[in-house]
Parts: structure tokens; sequence; C-alpha cells
């Protein structure tokens, strides 16, 4: 199980280098990337919320990269394409989120173990997630009446999402480390950002001109990171 990132690039981008990553596939994150992967990491969250103001928002800047920058540090509702993929090694089978799915939403896998019992994840595919006793099944797309599906265990899919937390707590210690070179002048409402998107715990950030919500909050609390990890026969391959 993986955090993943659905890439592409804006033509022209030239505000710092990206690592090319063919379009509309998914960059896993964590903290293993290259300087390259994180600049282009931050861009594609960046330009994911790169729209245009409505009444209730400031005009963009007049700068073009603070225009850039705008969306990210004023929307209430931060939203980055991607989510969790998931692959079976023993059959090939790899679950991936569908369209419109937010990588801000990666949380809502624990209604699977600890809430409703359910939960999808996006369209076209539409994939989802239930929970049939012990046993959780991950069905690739629901519109399709043979389509292939993943079972694990309730204890297994808790092992891997401690996984998951892991990976984003990497990126984001990455991520925060390239904003500060990268951005410096804006590291801090730019780095607070990124740890909403990503649905972790950053430091209460002092009011500034940028609009950003002060005291960034979370729902996830903390970061806690946990000692053991996956420990299922399946486990390498995702």
């Amino acid at each position: 199980m993986q955090a993943v990132l659905e890439m592409c690039t804006p033509d022209g981008f030239a505000f710092w280098p990206v690592a090319e990553i063919e379009p509309f596939g998914f960059l896993p994150l964590s903290g293993e990337l290259s300087p390259a992967e994180v600049g282009a990491a931050v861009m594609r969250i960046i330009a994911c919320n790169d729209v245009d103001p409505d009444g209730d928002r400031p005009p963009r800047p007049a700068d073009p990269l603070d225009s850039f920058l705008h969306g990210l540090l004023t929307l209430e509702t931060l939203y980055a394409a991607g989510g969790l993929r998931v692959t079976d090694s023993s059959t090939g089978t790899t679950f991936l989120p569908g369209c419109c799915n937010g990588l801000e939403e990666w949380r809502d896998w624990h209604q699977v173990v600890d809430g409703s019992g359910y939960t999808s994840f996006g369209h076209d595919p539409d994939p989802c997630a239930e929970r049939f006793g012990r046993t959780v099944r991950l069905t690739v797309d629901a519109e399709q009446r043979d389509s292939p599906v993943i079972e694990l265990s309730v204890t297994e899919l808790r092992h891997l999402l401690v996984g998951v937390e892991r990976d984003l707590a990497g990126f984001f210690e990455l991520a925060a480390d390239w904003v500060s070179k990268n951005l410096s002048d804006r590291s801090t409402p730019v780095t607070a950002a990124l740890a909403r998107v990503l649905d972790l715990a950053a430091p209460a950030v002092p009011s500034t001109s940028w609009g950003a919500d002060p005291t960034p909050q979370t729902r996830g609390g903390p970061v806690k990171i946990a000692e053991t990890g996956p420990t299922s026969s399946r486990g390498a391959g995702r």
C-alpha cells in the first residue's frame, strides 16, 4: 500500500526543477524521493489548487509565483489528486484511486476498519473497500460485475495504514526542507498548507498576509509512527 499523487506538469512550468514523470502516472510519496521528485510533488499539489478566486477570496497577486501559490494559501479546502494504491503481488491485481479522489482523504480508509465498514474512492473506475467480519475486500471497479478484488485481513490493513502514515511523514519532512530552501520567504504558510493536504499535524503558524489559517487543523492529530510494520505474506507487493 502506497500513498500516491497523480502527476501532471503545467505547460511551460519553470519556477523550479521538477522530475519528468509520465502524465497522469502516479508518484509514490515517501522519505526516499529525490529533490527533483519532491519539487515535482510540491508543484503538483500547488497546481491542483491553482483555481481562480471567487468572491470569498482575495484576488490573485500580480507576481507570477505568488499567483501560482495563491490557491494553496487561500483555499479553505485543499485537494491533491491521488490516494492510496494497493498491489497484490500474488495476483498482480492493483487497486487505484479513481477520478476526483484526493490524497487529503487518505484517513477515510480508517472507516473500513473502525467505522462504517465501507468507503469508496472516486469514479471511472469506481474503487471501494468493504469489511466483512475480519476480512476487507477491495474492489477495483464496483461498476463491473466481474471486477478484480484484493482481500486482506483487518489487522493487515491496520498495519498497512501505519506504513502509509510513516511514508507521508517522511515525504513531509523532505518537502518542508525543500520548501525552506526553494521558497524560503514563503516557507511557513506553504509548509502549513502541505501539512493540511497530507492530513498531518503541523506547528501553529503565525498569522500572515497570505490569508492562510493561522492554526491549521488536521483530522489525524500529531503523527504517531508505530514500530510494527506490515506482516502480510502479500505485503511486500504493496
